[in-house]
């Protein structure tokens, strides 16, 4: 691994820590947002990380909020639905990224879950230069609001077939894009897709979808 440590990210206002890991130095980075009560901690999260570093990838898991905040969030529920302010921090995230010297030169994608997702489409469309691809993960892109049209990176979303609700946004907001988002609806799956294989699927889908939009160094090889 060429880099695997704990981050601070310095923003306007706060720091944010963050998990990050380049299994080479030419790697596609892929910036996770999570969702709704998540945190870079989240199970399902880390998961799909590992499974996108031994694709070859990077990825950073992160926390959108700070402890403080997390904790008026469980209270409130306010934070988690404040789109603006978690786009904001993950715009500010990709532009962290950007400036490290270890980093500058790395595309970027971004994989949002639940509210998660709608942040990333915002952050896709404020950072159209540095982000080049987008997955959701059972995700809200309907309230990405006016972003929806903005967004002109390859967008994945994939969602649950048992997560009805869901599912229709989704359907909804895909028709609000002007380029073309490829739905793909995992069959028996619901929200968490914590079904037997389902978040194989999500996983595997992903790293499918970053590789051919991010490209990827080869991944290293086990010890013998």
């Amino acid at each position: 691994m060429f880099v695997d440590e704990d981050v601070r990210i310095p923003l306007a206002a706060v720091e944010l820590e963050a998990r990050l890991c380049l299994p080479t130095r030419d790697c596609g980075i892929v910036l996770f947002a999570h969702g709704s009560g998540s945190g870079r901690h989240s199970p399902r999260n880390r998961y799909v990380a590992e499974v996108l570093q031994r694709s070859g990838l990077g990825t950073v898991l992160l926390d959108l909020l700070t402890a403080e905040e997390e904790r008026h969030d469980q209270q409130t529920r306010e934070l988690r639905f404040d789109i603006p302010l978690l786009a904001a921090r993950l715009a500010g995230t990709v532009d962290w990224l950007s400036d490290r010297p270890d980093t500058s030169g790395n595309p970027i994608g971004l994989f949002g879950a639940s509210t998660g997702a709608a942040a990333a489409l915002r952050t896709a469309a404020q950072r159209p230069a540095a982000v080049h691809a987008v997955v959701s993960r059972g995700g809200r892109p309907d309230l990405a609001g006016d972003a929806l049209g903005r967004v002109r990176v390859p967008t994945l979303l994939i969602v649950g077939g048992r997560d009805e609700t869901v599912l229709d946004l989704n359907r909804q907001a895909r028709e609000r894009m002007t380029v073309g988002p490829r739905l793909k609806i995992v069959p028996g799956a619901t929200h968490l897709f914590e079904e037997p294989g389902a978040l194989d699927q999500v996983a595997g889908l992903a790293a499918d979808w970053f590789r051919g939009n991010l490209g990827t160094a080869p991944a290293p090889s086990p010890p013998s």
